[in-house]
C-alpha cells in the first residue's frame, strides 16, 4: 500500500479571528457565490496569494530564468481565464479573490445557463449531473480552464439532459419581462418569448 503521506493544509486561515470588516466581506462573498463555508474563500485567497508572491518575486529579478518563469506564470493564468492574453506581470498584483471565485465550476455553470442559482449549480455538480470535457466532475471548487468553458454539459444519463425538465426553464413573474427557456448545449430553442402580463 505504500508509505502513508502527510496531508498538508492547502490554505491559510486569517491571522486574526475577529475582524468585523473582513467577516462582513466574507459573508457577502459566501452568499453571492453560494459557498457553504468560509474555508472555501480562504482556499481561493491562498491560491491568489501564491500567484502574487510569484509575481512579486519575478518583478524584482532580471536574470534570463526569470523571463522564462514569467512567461510560464502568465500562460498558466491565461489558461485559467484569470487574465487576458496580452496581460503584463504587474497586472497579477491587481487581481482580487473574486477573480478566482469567478472561475470556479460552480460559478461558471451559472454563467453558462446550466443552472439558475449558485446553490442549484452546487447541487448539480455534487449529484453528478455535470460533465467537464466529457468527464464527470463532482468538485464545485474546480477551476475551469479557458479551453474547457465550451465543454460543460449535462451528463447524458441525467434527468437534466431532457430539454423539457422543469428546472431548466427560467420562471420570473415581472410585469413586461420577456423570458425564454434555457437551451441545452448544441440545441436550439424556438424563438417563442413569453411576455408576462400584469
Amino acid at each position: 500500500m505504500g508509505d502513508p503521506r502527510k496531508h498538508r493544509k492547502k490554505f491559510e486561515r486569517p491571522p486574526h479571528p475577529w475582524q468585523g470588516a473582513r467577516i462582513e466581506k466574507e459573508k457577502e462573498i459566501v452568499k453571492k457565490y453560494g459557498l457553504i463555508r468560509k474555508k472555501e474563500v480562504w482556499k481561493m485567497d491562498s491560491l491568489l496569494r501564491e500567484f502574487k508572491r510569484q509575481a512579486k518575486s519575478l518583478i524584482t529579478r532580471t536574470d534570463p530564468q526569470s523571463k522564462k518563469e514569467e512567461d510560464l506564470l502568465l500562460k498558466k493564468l491565461y489558461g485559467l481565464g484569470v487574465i487576458g492574453k496580452d496581460a503584463k506581470i504587474e497586472e497579477i498584483l491587481d487581481l482580487s479573490t473574486q477573480n478566482i471565485l469567478d472561475r470556479r465550476l460552480q460559478t461558471v455553470i451559472v454563467a453558462k445557463g446550466l443552472a439558475r442559482t449558485p446553490k442549484q449549480a452546487r447541487q448539480l455538480i455534487v449529484h453528478c449531473h455535470i460533465l467537464v470535457n466529457g468527464k464527470r466532475m463532482t468538485i464545485p471548487s474546480y477551476i475551469v480552464k479557458r479551453s474547457e468553458e465550451d465543454k460543460l454539459e449535462y451528463d447524458a444519463n441525467s434527468p437534466f439532459a431532457n430539454p423539457d425538465h422543469p428546472e431548466r426553464t427560467v420562471e420570473k413573474k415581472e410585469k413586461g419581462k420577456v423570458i425564454t427557456p434555457l437551451a441545452p448545449k448544441g440545441q436550439k430553442v424556438e424563438n417563442t418569448p413569453i411576455v408576462v402580463e400584469a
